[in-house]
């Protein structure tokens, strides 16, 4: 099946999402429906075809009862089996963990299962065909704003780009500690079949196919997404362990080391907890983290990534992370970090974003590179090279959405899988020593040298509806600082109060 016939697919499942919106269903919650359906339909496709049958979920939870249920019967009895694969372990327990049918409509739910899934052969479809179909869906359920969807979505170009940069092999051991719905690690997969592919040994895939890419997500439902996307990959397997754990990465210590982690852990300011009182009145609390393997304590969610990411590496193990700029800058356990992270691994390279790439509007982020190495007197880091592909560029979701080709040149400076050493300087890549980062106040690697060309000529100022646009992402982005100021400073009131 071509891409021609992949979006094609997608189109045909796209529009019965429309009809649905009618009925209340979320882009979001589509997708998730899709998700249960889908993976009922594969099962029932393994259990009849004759090479090696294999039953995944009990007869009286199969497909085929679906299809024989009618009206309201239907209704009741894919609750039952939503409810009874819940209680399942591996796969199936993490992709049907907590699900709840959401298509009250009978008549509906029957014309998805047979007239749009049923017909089709999703086992034999050709895997890159089917994972690209799921994939896409999942853009398109991050674009429903009102879904809060694309939270968890990074954009593609980025991804991709990350990921030939770090240049994944076939004998990495690779994780993402906040993935989302699994970008990164089907990069990281789609990276080693296409450079490794001809080459893999059958130790080699087995390995990949079953534990050496792994993702973690606090979110349910995203966790779900995940794991399906995987699956539709060709990594794990229905009846298998699950590669995608649901639990806070923050909450312990890694159980294991890896060698490479893609990561774009989730924005905000802090994680907080509400706590109600006897006399109803609530409060919400910052959680601060506390683990010994980690530099400061903060209840600041990017910097206890950045910890714990640091954590998760093995010896030589390295990092690729997308991170917002309080990172860069902010004092007390942020400067802390930067200076341990600076001395204790190889912080190399940092990539400036432009604003305008992220689902959530006004975000100001970067990508950071680094390594860990042996415990050593001499600082690591020797020189971190800076790219800044934020001044001067302008990008928005649909008129002028980012693209790989955008990024090119920052990988062509970045020399993937060559010495540093070779780096040249360009307009938009410079080096700055560890002695030059020391010196800087607070260690602030918020570093900009170029100018804004719409500062200089009133010829190169934005059209209006781009300008308005980014003072309204602009608007947004103070209005979650303050919002979170707001509510940590309305906790703080709360104790103080009730003491």
């Amino acid at each position: 099946m071509s891409t021609v016939d992949s979006r094609r697919l997608v189109q045909k499942l796209w529009n019965y999402c429309d009809v649905l919106r009618d009925d209340g269903v979320s882009t979001i919650d589509y997708v998730e429906q899709l998700t249960y359906l889908l993976f009922l339909k594969m099962a029932d496709e393994r259990a009849r075809r004759t090479f090696r049958p294999e039953q995944i979920v009990p007869d009286e939870l199969s497909w085929q009862t679906l299809l024989d249920a009618e009206g309201d019967d239907l209704e009741v009895q894919y609750r039952h089996i939503l409810t009874g694969l819940a209680r399942e372990g591996g796969t199936l327990g993490t992709i049907f963990r907590k699900a709840q049918n959401k298509i009250q409509d009978p008549a509906k739910l029957k014309r998805l299962i047979v007239d749009l899934i049923d017909k089709q052969e999703w086992s034999g479809t050709g895997v890159d065909v089917k994972g690209d179909a799921y994939e896409e869906l999942l853009a398109k359920g991050a674009e429903d704003a009102k879904s809060g969807a694309g939270q968890y979505f990074t954009p593609r170009a980025l991804t991709v780009a990350m990921v030939d940069c770090m240049l994944p092999t076939p004998d990495d051991t690779i994780t993402d500690p906040a993935c989302g719905t699994g970008g990164f690690l089907l990069a990281a997969y789609d990276h080693i079949q296409r450079h490794h592919g001809s080459s893999l040994t059958p130790d080699q895939r087995r390995r990949l196919a079953h534990g050496a890419i792994t993702g973690t997500e606090l979110v349910d439902g995203t966790a779900r997404l995940a794991a399906m996307n995987m699956l539709l990959h060709g990594i794990g397997t229905p009846n298998g362990p699950s590669l995608i754990t649901v639990r806070d990465a923050l909450s312990r210590e890694p159980d294991q080391r890896v060698s490479l982690v893609l990561a774009n852990p989730p924005f905000g300011r802090s994680s907080s907890i509400r706590m109600v009182g006897e006399d109803g009145r609530s409060s919400r609390e910052e959680r601060e983290i506390e683990r010994n393997d980690f530099w400061a304590t903060t209840a600041n969610k990017q910097l206890n990534f950045v910890q714990h990411i640091a954590a998760l590496l093995e010896i030589d193990g390295r990092a690729a992370v997308v991170l917002p700029d309080n990172v860069l800058f902010e004092g007390g356990a942020g400067e802390t970090i930067r200076r341990r992270l600076l001395k204790q691994y190889d912080l190399h390279t940092m990539l400036r974003l432009p604003t305008g790439i992220f689902y959530a509007g006004g975000v100001k982020a970067n990508v950071l590179f680094f390594e860990r190495k042996r415990a050593r007197e001499e600082p690591w880091t020797q020189n971190l090279w800076v790219y800044d592909f934020r001044t001067n560029q302008h990008f928005t979701l649909k008129q002028n959405p980012l693209r790989r080709e955008h990024l090119q040149d920052f990988v062509d400076c970045y020399l993937p899988g060559r010495d540093r050493s070779e780096r040249k300087p360009t307009e938009r890549f410079r080096a700055f020593s560890y002695d030059e980062l020391i010196a800087r106040d607070k260690v602030n690697l918020d570093i900009t040298w170029l100018k804004d060309a719409s500062l200089e000529d009133a010829d190169a100022l934005l059209p209006p509806e781009v300008i308005a646009k980014e003072i309204v992402e602009d608007l947004q982005a103070a209005l979650r600082e303050f919002a979170a100021i707001a509510e940590a400073l309305g906790a703080t009131g709360s104790r103080v109060d009730t003491d």
